[in-house]
């Protein structure tokens, strides 16, 4: 089935915002001695181009960026920041896009939850109050271009980046083929306008991916927990056996390690561990 110019001028878009993000992260990624994985061959993975990762379930994700610690072009590294790129062009589509983003990454984040990585996301078009307000509230940190940043970038270059659900696909079919006889260097400026025009909200961003890498551990807690878990069959029973139980005459063998991390950001990593090697393989893993 042939593509239809919509589509075709939706993925123009998001390619141009890609790649007017990925000079930041470039930036940040040497400034911090960080690998920066994205589109492009690698060969840790069998040198195809796609950014996949893997959650705790064996659920494959496609991603944007990614920042590793420790990572090369033959060794995948420890991931540091999730950062996702992503357009919609009307409200409707918005929240279905949020959700899709959070079902990617948050399970990630779960999966490598011992290096509390930065989640970020670049969004441009028409994107709700309440969809940006999820991802937020999920931990994100938000960048929104709206719709009429992006129409205003592309006219720089002659495009009339404009289009609703009436307009006719010859109609985005120009627009699509004009886009096609631009230079690279037309391209970039494009994306360069639209950074300029949020400079402060990406200097935020970039402010907040940073302080991220640099945090130091302020704190560490272990908490070693004896006693065999009692089972009741009310809440009635249950606050009759702590009623009764003696906190100044413990009892029972050793359950569990419960350790807790506080970073200076404000980031917290909490884990419990049966085994005593494993609750020391999460403390030595922490940086």
């Amino acid at each position: 089935m042939a593509q239809s110019p919509t589509h075709r001028f939706g993925q123009i878009i998001g390619d141009i915002l890609e790649s007017a993000i990925r000079p930041l992260l470039e930036a940040i990624a040497t400034e911090h001695g960080l690998f920066l994985d994205c589109k492009r061959a690698r060969e840790a993975r069998d040198g195809k181009k796609k950014v996949v990762w893997v959650d705790g379930k064996g659920n494959a994700h496609d991603l944007d960026y990614v920042l590793e610690s420790g990572g090369t072009d033959e060794v995948v590294g420890t991931p540091k920041a999730f950062v996702e790129i992503a357009w919609r062009r009307y409200t409707k589509h918005s929240r279905n896009k949020a959700q899709e983003i959070q079902g990617a990454i948050g399970p990630l984040a779960e999966r490598y939850s011992d290096a509390c990585p930065f989640l970020g996301v670049i969004l441009a078009g028409v994107f709700t109050d309440g969809s940006l307000s999820q991802l937020r509230s999920h931990g994100f940190t938000v960048v929104y271009f709206p719709y009429e940043s992006v129409v205003e970038a592309f006219a720089t270059v002659g495009i009339d980046a404009w289009f609703d659900e009436e307009t006719p696909d010859t109609v985005v079919e120009k627009k699509v083929r004009k886009f096609d006889t631009l230079g690279i260097g037309q391209h970039r400026r494009i994306g360069a306008l639209l950074c300029r025009r949020h400079r402060a909200d990406l200097d935020a961003f970039a402010s907040t991916l940073r302080a991220t890498l640099i945090r130091k551990i302020e704190s560490v807690y272990v908490f070693p927990l004896h006693g065999i878990r009692k089972m009741l069959g009310s809440v009635t029973d249950a606050i009759a056996f702590i009623e009764s139980f003696d906190e100044n005459n413990p009892h029972g063998i050793f359950a569990r390690y419960e350790v807790g991390v506080r970073y200076s950001n404000g980031d917290e990593v909490r884990g419990q561990f049966e085994r005593k090697p494993i609750a020391i393989a999460f403390l030595r893993g922490l940086k």
